[in-house]
Order: structure tokens, then C-alpha cells, then sequence
């Protein structure tokens, strides 16, 4: 399918691995120009090298803090006003309600609601006035179904779902599309730490703990980060035009849910 997104630039944040660097290639191939950003500058020039020599596409690598306020100016400024904004950021740790106190939601809260917003308010003026643009935010599962252990991540994702599902609203007349893509389990660093944390709980292996999760998946294994970065090129292509303020489930069926 011909996703109509040629020629157009897209910045995408946290993508030197994992799901970020699966949406960044997804749209690589779909002719995307890039502005790629993670903290680490080896990995991220690496993911923007194999990007240049696979596909036609200009790619500029950004290593900066996103969720700083100077290292996200940088990423603006040599972004400049793009077409297309994927926002992604790290999860916080796990944990238990006792563990977290004030500092521990603020730095939650930065990282995974305030920072998405701080890079929609600086792009979606320049999308609204041009009639077009495509912003997708990468989230979590944990939006709809909270995890227990995630009590930060589930409040500041939720969060960022409030503020989308009012704002992506008030820009739709404009062409302006906002939607939120929530995973579930998918083969990440992530994933790997969050199995090796039960690992450790339950005092079994690795693969124990691995093996024990995708069981509970109905499809049985976890997701990939290159069919997770396709359903975000679709997000931000021609034909979701007609999609707004969604939160789409990425899960294989973990969750069962009629909304």
C-alpha cells in the first residue's frame, strides 16, 4: 500500500531501539525524511546509518535528553517544523504504591506526559497552518488496562491520553490527525527488563519468566518492533485521515476489551 507520505518529514523521538526505531524505519520505507533522536549517540547514529544505506531518505541524527528542556529546544531547533511527530519515551521503573513518592511522579510525569505535550505544542501550529499533519504518540497497553506494578507509567500515560483526546479534537478541522498507539509486550529492551525483574521476584530464569508471559498472550509470543513500526506508518499516513483521538491496542489479545 502506497501510504501517500513521500517527501514529507517526521521527527521521531527515542528511536535508536526498540518500538521507536521500528516506527522510524516504517517510515523510512515509506520515503519519510527523518529527524531521529535518542540519548545515545553511538546507537542512534548506528540506526541512522542502516536507515541511509537501506533507504532513500535524509536522516539527521539528533543525541539529546528529550525530556530535558535544553536537549529538547536542540531537537527542535535542527528539526525545525516537520510533518509527521512520533513522540516515545521510556517507561519508568516498576514498583509498588509504597515505593513512589512526589519526585517519582514528577520525573513520570516528564518524561511520559509533559514531554509528548511540550513537542505537540511546538509542532502542531506549523501542521495546523500548513492544512496537514500526523502525530502519534507512543504509549501503553497500561492506558486501558492498568498493570499494577506500573502505577507511574499508568498515571502519566493516562495523563497524556486526557490532554490527546481533548486537543486532537479542537485540531482535527485543521487536518491535523493525533492518535496514540498503546503496546503490549513486545520484544524490547523493555520487555527483557521487565522479565528479568520477575526473574529476580519469583527465583526463576530468565526464560522461565519469558516463557510464562507469552502464555498468557493468546497469539503466544510478543510483539515486534517492525510490525509495531508499520501500524504507526499508518498512523501517519494519507488514509488515517479519518482517525482521531484514538487509542489503538497493540497486545495480541492480551486484553480483553469491547472498547
Amino acid at each position: 500500500m502506497d501510504l501517500g507520505i513521500s517527501g514529507k518529514r517526521a521527527l521521531v523521538t527515542a528511536s535508536s531501539k526498540g518500538l521507536g526505531r521500528g516506527s522510524a524505519m516504517a517510515l523510512a520505507e515509506a520515503g519519510v525524511d527523518l529527524i531521529l533522536n535518542a540519548r545515545g549517540a553511538e546507537a542512534l547514529e548506528a540506526t541512522a546509518e542502516e536507515i541511509r544505506s537501506r533507504f532513500n531518505v535524509s536522516v539527521i541524527a539528533i543525541a539529546a535528553d528529550i525530556v530535558d528542556p535544553d536537549g529538547r529546544a536542540k531537537v527542535l531547533e535542527a528539526a525545525g517544523q516537520v510533518d509527521i511527530l512520533v513522540t516515545n519515551a521510556g517507561g519508568p521503573p516498576p514498583g509498588k504504591w509504597q515505593d513512589w513518592d512526589r519526585e517519582d511522579f514528577i520525573a513520570a510525569l516528564d518524561a511520559n506526559m509533559l514531554t509528548p505535550i511540550a513537542l505537540m505544542k511546538a509542532q502542531l501550529p506549523g501542521m495546523m497552518t500548513a492544512g496537514w499533519g500526523r502525530v502519534v504518540n507512543i504509549t501503553s497497553q497500561s492506558v486501558k488496562a492498568p498493570i499494577g506494578a506500573l502505577g507511574l507509567s499508568n498515571s502519566a500515560r493516562t495523563g497524556l491520553t486526557g490532554y490527546v483526546a481533548g486537543t486532537s479534537r479542537q485540531v482535527a478541522p485543521h487536518g491535523v490527525c493525533i492518535n496514540n498507539l498503546l503496546p503490549g509486550i513486545h520484544d524490547t529492551d523493555r520487555a527483557a527488563s521487565l522479565d528479568t525483574g520477575v526473574s529476580t521476584q519469583k527465583g526463576i530464569s530468565f526464560d522461565e519468566a519469558r516463557a510464562a508471559r507469552k502464555q498468557s498472550i493468546p497469539t503466544g509470543t510478543y510483539g515486534t518492533a517492525e510490525a509495531f513500526g508499520q501500524a504507526c506508518a499508518f498512523l501517519c499516513s494519507q488514509h488515517a485521515a479519518f482517525m482521531v483521538g484514538q487509542n489503538v491496542m497493540l497486545d495480541g489479545g492480551l486484553n480483553a476489551q469491547t472498547i
